[in-house]
C-alpha cells in the first residue's frame, strides 16, 4: 500500500501544472460546446474532431521539437505548402508518380529544414531570421511553378486513402499516422541520446557543447525533422482536400506554436512534454470548432492564438528566464 502511494506521490509531482490547465481547458471546451449543440459530444463529431486534430498534432510535433533546441521555425506555412503541392505534382507523372508522391513531398520539407538548420547551426543566424526568409524563398518557388494560379495537380488515390481512408474500422488513417508520429516523437525524447542533447541544448547549449554535445548536428537534425513533419503534413492535407492549394499552411504556423506553448513547453527551450503538446493541439482543435460554429472572423482567430501564447508565457516563461 505504501509502494503504491508513493508512486501515485512521484506521478503527482512530476505533472505539468500546464498539461492539467490544458486538459482541464478541454473538458470545459466540451462542456460548453454540449450546451450550444447536442451533437458536439457525438461519437462521429468527436471523431472528425481528432481527425483535424492529427494534422495540426503531427506539424506540431515538429515544432516541438525545434521549440526544445530554444529556437523557432517560422518557414512551416509553406513548408507545407511545398509539401502539399510537391507530392500532387509528382501524382501526375504516372504510376511511378503517384508511388513516389509521398516521399517526394517530404523529402523537399526534409530539404528546406536542412537548409535552415544549416543556416542556425554553422552559419549562426538567427531561426527567427532564417526560416522566415526560407519561408519566402519557398513562396516565391511555388509562386512561380504555379504561374500564380491555384495549382491544378490533383492528390494521389495513396495520399487521399493516407488522410481519409480506415486501415482499422473507426479510427481514421490520419489518426494512426499521428499516433506513430507521437509515439516516435516520445521514444525520440524519452529513450535517445539524441533525445537527451535536444533538451540539454535547450537549456544551456555552452554546457551542451562543452559535455561533448556535436550541438550543430542535433540542431541540423532537428530543423530537417520539423521541415519533414510540416511537409508530411501538407501531405496529408493535400489528400484531405484531394489536391493542393496556394497559402494552405497559412493556418497552420501560430496553431502549431499555441498548441505546444499551451501544453507547457517553454518557449526558451528545455523543458517540455509531448503530453502536453497533445493536449495544447486537443485544445486547440476544439477552440477552432467552438469558433468555427460562433462565425468567428479568421483575424478573431489569430487575436486569441496570439493571447494564448502571451498568456503561456506570462503563467510559465518568467521561471525559464530564471534559468
Amino acid at each position: 500500500m505504501n509502494a503504491i502511494t508513493a508512486r501515485l506521490s512521484s506521478f503527482r509531482r512530476h505533472l505539468d501544472p500546464a498539461v492539467i490547465t490544458a486538459f482541464a481547458c478541454i473538458l470545459l471546451l466540451l462542456f460548453l460546446g454540449s450546451l450550444y449543440s447536442r451533437n458536439f459530444l457525438s461519437p462521429e463529431y468527436l471523431l472528425q474532431q481528432l481527425k483535424v486534430a492529427s494534422f495540426l498534432g503531427i506539424i506540431a510535433t515538429g515544432m516541438m521539437l525545434v521549440i526544445l533546441l530554444g529556437q523557432i521555425d517560422l518557414s512551416l506555412p509553406w513548408v507545407v505548402t511545398v509539401g502539399a503541392m510537391m507530392s500532387s505534382a509528382a501524382a501526375g507523372f504516372g504510376h511511378t508518380g503517384a508511388m513516389l508522391a509521398i516521399p517526394f513531398g517530404i523529402f523537399c520539407g526534409v530539404l528546406i529544414g536542412l537548409v535552415n538548420g544549416f543556416g542556425v547551426a554553422y552559419l549562426r543566424i538567427p531561426s527567427m531570421i532564417i526560416t522566415l526568409a526560407t519561408n519566402a524563398v519557398a513562396q516565391g518557388l511555388m509562386v512561380v511553378y504555379t504561374g500564380g494560379f491555384s495549382p491544378q495537380d490533383s492528390a494521389s488515390p495513396t495520399m487521399r486513402y493516407l488522410a481519409t481512408g480506415f486501415i482499422i474500422p473507426s479510427i481514421p488513417n490520419s489518426v494512426l499516422c499521428w499516433i506513430i508520429v507521437g509515439a516516435a516523437a516520445v521514444f525520440l525524447m524519452n529513450r535517445t541520446g539524441f533525445g537527451r542533447s535536444i533538451y540539454g541544448i535547450g537549456n544551456r547549449e555552452r554546457a551542451a557543447y562543452l559535455s561533448g554535445i556535436n550541438t550543430r548536428r542535433i540542431v541540423l537534425t532537428v530543423f530537417g525533422i520539423s521541415g519533414g513533419l510540416a511537409a508530411f503534413g501538407g501531405v496529408l492535407l493535400a489528400g484531405y482536400a484531394s489536391k493542393a492549394a496556394q497559402s494552405m499552411g497559412d493556418a497552420y504556423l501560430l496553431p502549431a506554436i499555441a498548441a505546444v506553448v499551451l501544453g507547457g513547453t517553454s518557449i526558451l527551450g528545455g523543458r517540455g512534454s509531448y503530453l502536453g503538446t497533445v493536449a495544447g493541439v486537443l485544445l486547440i482543435t476544439l477552440l477552432q470548432s467552438i469558433l468555427s460554429v460562433m462565425q468567428m472572423p479568421e483575424f478573431g482567430r489569430q487575436i486569441i492564438y496570439g493571447l494564448v501564447i502571451i498568456m503561456m508565457l506570462l503563467l510559465y516563461g518568467r521561471e525559464s528566464l530564471s534559468r
